[in-house]
Parts: structure tokens; sequence; C-alpha cells
């Protein structure tokens, strides 16, 4: 998971497709009325062509399409005219898990599919690849899309498979981002995580390993590090700034849990730059060197420092270049008509905040999933509104002795105040020109939990003196709570 990368304001730059243009004349399949007549009000093409299976095609296998699918089995507009096209050998599934559960060592319990398919993560039915070729869904598996051609609605396959489309949404999230070959970014024991095959690669390392390096100090070197934990390897993370994930915690929070790592027996080396990653006689990697001449024996490294949006055979359409991905409107609809991106992959405008933003997030991808296909196949024509929201659980096995969750919602500008002594709960409250812009709490209950993304949503005029004064984080979250209500 990461932070949002966020640009100008939404009113700035943002390339909307006219709906009276002229590549409209297409002609709608019969049997789209009236939903079809809806659609096309709206600019959304459709196309007649011999496979009636692929009115609507989706690429990229990942949380956003299994959410997608499920929008459009809801709407009764899947069956025999839905198909998803994938690079991997499995169907869509809750992409989070591999940095966490999936990790745990054999004994403890790991998450395996088919228990983490989409949709269960938010809640839903667990969608097997049973569950599409039920619900008459057309799955491409290992075959990733490799060209398309805009005018004539044809994607083609790294087989060669050509694939016409009506409407097409673009769900490839990202990839990994990576370190050069040249200093040792492909040797044998060099991790990257995005999709199950990474994890098993690195679930066989894990096995044998006695000392891992972990290089990044966001969200995959928090959760792989606790993950490493539990195979009781020596672990040490290494990151170039001066705390753990600096886009979002305080220093005070940061170094909070940073004390737990460290009580887990994790290593920190802080402010420090990578070198080269160098290999024994067998090729694989034994030690990271760093900058200053220091170097740390590692026989396992898992390098997690952020992801590029998956552009692929789509960089002919709109791309916003502050922030990377594909430039949509506030219903996911790119310049060019019929076309759509969902995702880590869409740079969308960001209601809320007004300003343009682009999110990693399993929540963001269920969400614009959602949106984005009520908004092609109905009257649906409200904007896209997300509240950032960010989570992480790490910890959680068998014999662990403290388990961590939190939860952030809203915005992390302004001044904070931080409230509790975590043990086992905290909170940090971000206060701007006396208004509650985020909050961010650790342990929390169900209800207070429930209660978050209200505080950041309303932004509710707050005494900070009165906030900092609380006791508890419970009495810090009443004090939120009664704000709301003044």
């Amino acid at each position: 998971m990461a932070l949002a990368s966020t640009t100008l304001p939404a009113k700035t730059g943002l390339s909307l497709w006219c709906p009276t243009s002229p590549s409209l004349a297409r002609r709608l399949p019969a049997r789209f009325s009236p939903i079809g007549s809806r659609i096309a009000s709206r600019g959304v093409v459709t196309a007649s062509f011999a496979n009636e299976n692929r009115e609507f095609v989706i690429i990229g296998g990942g949380n956003a399409a299994g959410y997608a699918a499920r929008t459009f089995v809801e709407n009764g507009m899947a069956d025999g005219r839905l198909c998803i096209v994938t690079k991997e050998a499995y169907a869509p599934y809750e992409r989070p898990a591999l940095t966490k559960a999936y990790l745990f060592p054999p004994e403890k319990k790991p998450a395996r599919l088919p228990g983490f398919h989409t949709c269960v993560g938010g809640g839903g039915e667990r969608q097997t690849p049973d569950w599409y070729k039920e619900k008459g869904i057309e799955m491409i598996y290992e075959d990733p899309v490799t060209g398309a051609d805009f005018e004539k609605q044809t994607l083609t396959t790294n087989t060669g498979k050509q694939l016409k489309y009506g409407s097409l949404i673009i769900a490839t999230g990202c990839t990994a981002s990576r370190f050069p070959d040249k200093i040792g970014g492909n040797l044998p024991g060099v991790h990257y995580i995005r999709e199950v095959a990474d994890a098993d690669s690195l679930i066989s390392s894990l096995g044998k390993s006695k000392k891992v390096v972990i290089v990044g100090g966001g969200y995959i070197g928090m959760e792989v590090a606790a993950a490493a934990v539990a195979w009781n390897l020596d672990t040490t993370i290494v990151f170039p700034e001066d705390q753990l994930l600096q886009r979002l915690f305080t220093p005070s929070l940061a170094q909070r849990y940073e004390e737990l790592y460290r009580q887990n027996g994790v290593k920190f080396v802080k402010g420090a730059s990578i070198n080269n990653l160098e290999a024994g006689s067998d090729g694989r990697v034994t030690a990271v060197k760093l900058a200053d001449g220091s170097t740390i024996e590692a026989d396992t490294v898992v390098i997690g420092i952020g992801a590029k949006p998956a552009i692929g055979p789509f960089e002919t359409l709109s791309m916003n270049k502050s922030i990377g991905g594909i430039q949509v409107d506030g219903l996911f609809r790119t310049s060019t008509p019929g076309i759509f991106a969902i995702g880590d992959v869409a740079a969308f405008p960001l209601k809320i905040y007004d300003r343009m933003t682009r999110v990693e997030h399993v929540d963001h991808a269920r969400r614009s999933a959602q949106h984005c296909v009520k908004s092609l196949l109905t009257a649906h024509t409200d904007t896209y509104d997300y509240l950032p929201y960010f989570y992480s659980r790490v910890f959680e096995y068998e014999g662990s002795s403290r388990k961590v969750w939190w939860q952030f919602y809203g915005d992390n500008v302004g001044e904070t105040v931080e409230v509790g002594n975590f043990d086992p709960k905290i909170a940090t409250f971000w206060i701007d020109s006396g208004r509650l812009k985020g909050v961010l709490v650790e342990s929390g209950s169900p209800e207070e939990f429930q209660l978050l993304p209200k505080l950041a949503r309303s932004q509710p005029i707050v005494d900070k003196a009165k906030l900092a004064s609380a006791s508890s984080v419970e009495e810090a979250i009443e004090i939120a709570q009664a704000a709301l209500q003044s």
C-alpha cells in the first residue's frame, strides 16, 4: 500500500472527452436498449462484432477487476458480455494479503488461495474461478495485452489473440520499482512483491534464509519485516529517510512503531542509500553495500521502494505527467471515448480536497471499480467522491506478543495532536486552520474505527488544547465526536 500522489487542483488541466464526438456514430447493439440508450447519452461506445462475449473488456486481474466484475453481475450485464484479461494464472484476489498473512511460515497458518479471492476483503462473495464460469464471464489467463488499436477497438495479447471490445476498462495497477540489473537488482535472492508468484518466490527464500535485508521504510518494508520476524530471521530494514513511513507518520508516531519492531529483533539503518547488491560465487545475493562503503550481510533481499503505473500499451492515452497514470474524470472516463481507467493506474480528481491524485490502495481499487461500472451501465452520473484511507495490519500470526492494526482517514496536513501511550492504543489528529483534517488510530475498537471517516469527511472545528489535554484515546475521540454535533 502506498500514499496518494497529488498535484494541481482538479479544475486545472483535466481532460474530458466530449459526448458529441463523431465516434459515437458507431452503432449500439439493439439488445442494449433501454440501458444502451442511457450509455450512449453519456458517450460510452459499444460496437457490433462477431464475438458478443466482448461487449465489455477489463484488462488486469487485481482487486479492481474483481470488484468491477461483481458490479457487472449485480447489474445483470456480465453473462456472455464481459471478458477479463490478466497476465496472472489466478482469478482476481485481495492483493494486500501478499505482504501480510500470505508470508507467514507454515506453522502459523498462512493465507492461501482460494481463501482471499475478491470480494471477501470487502465483505462480499468469494469469487473463485468457478464463480466467473457460473456468471458467464470469459477469463483469459496468463496472456497480457501487449497492443491496442483504439480506432479499431481491438486489443492484441501476448499470444497474438485479437480481442474486439465495445467498452474497455483498464485496471492494470502498478509494477514494482526495481533496482537496475547493473547494481544487482535481478540477482537470485532479490525479491519484489506485486503478485502471487512473487510472494511464492519470496516464501521459498525465507524458508532457507538466515539474514534478510528489506530496502524501503514504507508499507512493504514494515509488513515484510513483521512477517520475517515470524520466521525467526535476522531482519534489517534500510531506507534513506530518517523515520518509518515518512509520508504519513509523524516523527513521534514513527518512533513508537520503530521501538515495537526493535523489541521484535528488527534492526534499522536510516538515512542510507544503496550502492549495489553483492553476489557470491554461486551468483546469489550475499550482501547489501551502502553508499558509505559499509555492507550488510544478506541471503535474501526484498526491495520495497514504491511502484509505477502499469501503462503498458496505453501510453497514447492522455497521461498525467505530474503524478503518473492515465488521466480520467470523476466517472473514470479517459479522453478517448469508450475507454475507462480505474484503481492504481488512474489519475483522478479528488473532489474533497480539490486536487488531482493517484491512489495505490485496495480501498480505492474497490470503490473506483464499482463507481466506474455503475456510471457505465446506468444513469448514475455522480462524481466520484473518495476519502483517502490507509491501514496496516502486522504481527497478526499465532504466538505474536503484540498485534498491530491502525487506520488513517483524511489528509495529513497542519499541526498534530498525539494522544495515548501505544499500550496498545494511540491516536494522532491533524488539525489545519482549526479544522480536523485527518485522524489515525492504532488498536481502535470497531466503533472507533467506524467513526474515523465521519470525522475526516466532516472536518469539524476542534479545540486543539482540549484535545491535547485528553487523558486517553477514548476521551480524545469523544471530544472529536462532540465537535461533529456542535
